[in-house]
């Protein structure tokens, strides 16, 4: 709401205008009651009229007082909430842009952020574009250092600070993104630079003229538009006017000193990062900073920490900058020489050459090189000490990396500082092959005049600038790592002399010496845990002849077999072996097959202990699947023999029996003349042993299964190690179908499927995969009447639970009953189970179909487009569509395949 109108004061004459009374106070309040009535017609025009002839008396807004500044700023958010009709145009923007600037641009951005009646967002942003290009910021950045002079409110600072380096996000925000080009970061900043200058210029005035001026306020706004990352913008303005004016006047100089000196820690790295970026030379950057680096520690630590160690994406010139402003001053030059330490102590340490990224290591030897080319005769005596150990740490450091180029960095720092130290005696020299990289770090010796940028020069012009500093030695293809004094010419000369007299040795006859593998199983323990380096051939010969070794001593190999078991399983490769892993696997198998039950017992205790890594876990498993199908499975013996006639062949007979024994003879003729195609198929007499799983199938199995819900620290079955469960279900499956015909195989049937049960709805399609595997090899392994006798329950448990997903749990049950009728073939029963996978795989649909299709004997396979059943479609089904089982290969395939049609019918959903 408006405030009442004032009564009348005296010398004042109301009538179709305002008169000008005897001061502005009078004025400003008969003006806000006039904006406050809010009619239209003369009276507003006439009361911002007399506003304006009565600040122009008083001599601007520079000479208002603070009881008239603030009855001015009343004045100003009464016309901003004035209505259109109120504010005649052309002469309330006026009123704006002749009033005090900090006043008005507070007031300006309250009215372009409060909504409501009074003035429209875009007159706001006009008025503000007309105020920048009036040079109205210099005059508020003026205005504001006359106050700090006399000690102002530090509050009003900070507000006009942010309102200053925030203007464009301001506008930008209330306009969304469609504010005047004047508004864009790239236009506003070199404007706010101009006014920058133009209040430094009044500053320079003011000390000339023997009158205080306080720069600290101009010091805040550099600093804040430095840290919002507009250095390039407001010192693209600064840097070169300021070069011009610091270079004969000693009051310019100091200006800008106290400029940097003035601005807050917390902006001063943006500041001087800026500057030294800008600076066209060492000695601008000394003008325009002076001993800023000496008198403050922010800036001492940006210059010297930050920019040269802990950061390296600046240029070589923004370096040479840099370094060569500490070394123009007597004051700022032991800040160098302990730059020069710091940096050579990182060069020369292992763990930076083998952590730090090789751009940081070439940004170092930059640095380091820069600085050398800096240094004085007595500055090099006092620390050729320290230069000469750094230069021998670094350089092993350095050859001692796989990286090429970190090795060269070594090497041509190295040459460099043996240059220094040692200018007249023998300096170090490396053989290597010199690049652009290589012959910009030589040119960089040569110290560069500082009152010019550092110049990019050409291949030709780099190369003959980096010979003037250091010899260049002869390019090479190799790059070796030792390193020699260089020698007068006259004396390298005689030695290559003296040398041309040898002949080299004849090594044509030299012979590979073979390392001699232990040929005792405690041996090759005792080689496989050493730490000694200088058995790693022996270490390699061990870990290629134990599997044999293991297999040929199976006496010593009992005595020690947990041991010898331990240790392979913690063995790391040492060297670059080739099949480590199998030959490491291979052992593991030898030893357990040896002596299965007390290495099975350690191995499947350590599945489920601490600190082992889950591809440690994996081979475990590895282990005892292979084993146990080595145990399983029976040795082939005997000669094998070809049914049929023997080779053909001409028997001589005595001439005496020729005429009794003709019919054989004729026999033998005719059988030696007669070609033959097939020799009939040969066939093996096996020798018959015992299963030797037989005995230990428990051992392998039961201790896997016991502990799978327990979680550890870093192991959890059921958690995020699906992995090795996967794995753990097919293992389980596979000694499921190894332990046929054994005597513990019913008790692992009925284990197995409490296992099944216990996961059958889990997520991962792998580990359900392996469940599939599971059931079909415990059909596989387990007796039918065993299955149908003591395991009822959870047969018809996990009948429900596959006919309740997938519909195809009748069909187990089925097979069941006819294998224990029928005593079914493994080929049939995959081939009724596959009855359910798809409609184009087998025809038959229902159990007397199955049993027709089983007295009917197909053709050839159990393909549909073969079979002999009634239910035989009429159209011929394509081969690629024929029931993935077929009479012909071998029934570890079949299970195989079995196992693959189980997996799609619980996988992939039925249509």
């Amino acid at each position: 709401m408006a405030a009442p109108a004032a009564p009348p004061g005296p010398g004042l004459a109301l009538g179709p205008g305002l008169a000008l009374g005897p001061g502005l106070e009078p004025v400003l309040r008969e003006a806000v009651a006039a904006l406050g009535r809010a009619g239209a017609g003369e009276g507003p025009a006439a009361a911002l009229g007399a506003v304006r002839a009565a600040l122009a008396a008083a001599g601007g807004p520079a000479a208002l007082g603070e009881r008239e500044r603030a009855l001015f700023g009343a004045f100003l958010r009464s016309l901003a909430r004035a209505p259109g009709a109120a504010r005649p145009e052309g002469v309330w923007q006026r009123c704006f842009l002749e009033g005090p600037p900090g006043l008005v641009l507070c007031v300006l951005l309250e009215a372009l952020g409060s909504p409501g009646p009074g003035l429209d967002p875009r007159e706001v942003v006009g008025v503000l574009e007309q105020f920048l290009q009036e040079g109205r910021v210099s005059a508020l950045l003026w205005e504001v250092c006359q106050q700090q002079a006399q000690a102002a409110c530090p509050e009003l600072q900070d507000a006009l600070l942010n309102k200053i380096v925030c203007l464009p996000e301001h506008v930008s925000n209330k306009l969304q993104g469609k504010n005047p080009p004047v508004f864009f970061p790239q236009t506003y900043f070199p404007l706010l630079g101009g006014a920058v200058l133009q209040v430094l210029q009044k500053i320079s005035s003011s000390l000339r003229g023997g009158l205080d001026c306080s720069i600290s306020f101009v010091s805040h706004v550099l600093g804040k538009v430095c840290v919002h990352g507009r250095q390039k913008e407001i010192l693209g303005v600064l840097v070169p006017h300021l070069t011009d004016l610091t270079k004969s006047d000693c009051i310019w100089q100091r200006i800008c000193w106290r400029l940097v000196e003035c601005v807050p820690d917390r902006w001063m790295e943006a500041v001087v990062l800026g500057f030294v970026q800008g600076a066209p030379g060492a000695d601008v950057l000394s003008r325009l900073l002076g001993n800023l680096v000496v008198k403050n520690k922010k800036a001492q630590f940006v210059m010297t920490q930050k920019m040269l160690l802990l950061q390296y994406g600046h240029t070589t010139a923004v370096l040479q900058n840099l370094l060569g402003y500490l070394s123009l001053d007597s004051l700022r030059r032991p800040v160098l020489l302990r730059v020069l330490q710091e940096l050579l102590e990182t060069w020369s340490s292992s763990s930076a050459v083998k952590h730090s990224p090789a751009e940081q290591q070439l940004y170092i030897s930059k640095a380091i090189l820069i600085c050398l080319s800096h240094l004085k005769g007595h500055e090099i005596e006092s620390c050729r000490q320290e230069l000469l150990t750094s230069m021998m740490e670094g350089v092993k450091c350095h050859l001692d990396s796989s990286l090429p180029q970190l090795r060269r960095l070594g090497m041509v720092v190295a040459e460099s500082i043996s240059l220094k130290i040692n200018t007249d005696g023998p300096v170090l020299k490396f053989e290597y092959e010199e690049d652009d990289e290589t012959r910009e770090l030589k040119s960089l010796l040569v110290q560069t005049p500082p009152f010019c940028v550092v110049p990019s020069f050409p291949e030709d012009d780099r190369s003959e600038k980096a010979g003037a500093a250091v010899p260049l030695v002869p390019e090479s293809n190799e790059k070796p790592h030792t390193a020699a004094p260089v020698m007068p010419d006259e004396e390298l000369d005689a030695e290559l002399d003296s040398d041309d007299d040898l002949t080299p040795y004849d090594m044509s006859e030299d012979k590979e010496l073979k390392i001699k593998a232990p040929v005792y199983i405690r041996d090759c323990i005792e080689v496989l845990t050493g730490s000694r380096s200088e058995d790693v051939d022996k270490w390699e010969a061990t870990v290629k002849a134990l599997e044999s070794l293991v297999r040929k001593n199976p006496a010593a190999t009992r005595e020690v077999s947990v041991e010898l078991a331990k240790i392979l399983l913690h063995l790391e490769e040492k060297t670059c072996i080739e099949g480590f892993v199998e030959l490491r696997q291979r052992a593991q198998v030898a030893v357990l097959t040896t002596d299965p039950i007390p290495v099975a017992k350690y191995l499947t205790s350590q599945f489920y202990s601490l600190n082992y890594s889950l591809r440690q876990r994996m081979d475990i498993l590895d282990v005892l699947v292979l084993a146990a199908q080595e145990l399983s499975c029976p040795k082939f013996h005997g000669k094998t023999k070809h049914s049929g006639a023997q080779k053909p062949c001409i028997q001589l007979l005595p001439g005496s029996d020729s005429s009794k024994d003709w019919r054989r003879i004729v026999d033998e003729r005719i059988k030696s003349k007669t070609r033959r195609f097939d020799m009939g198929q040969s066939h093996v007499e096996l020798a018959s042993r015992p299963n030797e799983f037989n005995s230990v199938a428990g051992h392998f199995f039961f201790p896997l299964i016991q502990h799978f819900d327990r979680p550890l620290t870093t192991f959890d079955l059921l958690g995020e190690d699906h992995l090795v469960l996967g794995r753990l279900v097919h293992t389980l499956a596979i000694l499921m179908y190894l332990a046929v015909n054994t005597v513990a195989v019913t008790a692992m049937g009925k284990a197995l499927l409490e296992f099944v049960w216990a996961l059958r709805f889990h997520t991962d399609s792998y580990v359900r995969q392996g469940l599939l595997s599971c059931i079909s090899s415990l059909l596989l392994s387990v007796p039918t009447e065993r299955i149908l006798a003591d395991m009822t329950e959870e047969l018809l448990e996990t009948q429900s639970w596959l006919g309740g997903r997938m519909q195809w749990g009748t069909s187990v049950l089925f097979w069941l009953v006819v294998q224990s009728l029928c005593g079914i073939s493994l080929i049939v029963m995959a081939a009724v189970m596959s009855w359910r996978c798809a409609p184009e795989i087998c025809v038959i649909s229902c159990r007397d179909a199955a049993l027709g299709y089983l007295r009917h004997k197909p053709r050839a396979g159990y393909g549909t487009s073969n079979c002999d059943c009634p239910h035989r479609p009429t159209t011929k089904i394509p081969k690629d569509s024929l029931c993935p089982l077929s009479l012909s290969e071998h029934p570890a395939t079949h299970l195989m395949k079995l196992q693959e049609v189980l997996s799609r019918c619980l996988l992939t959903p039925r249509p």
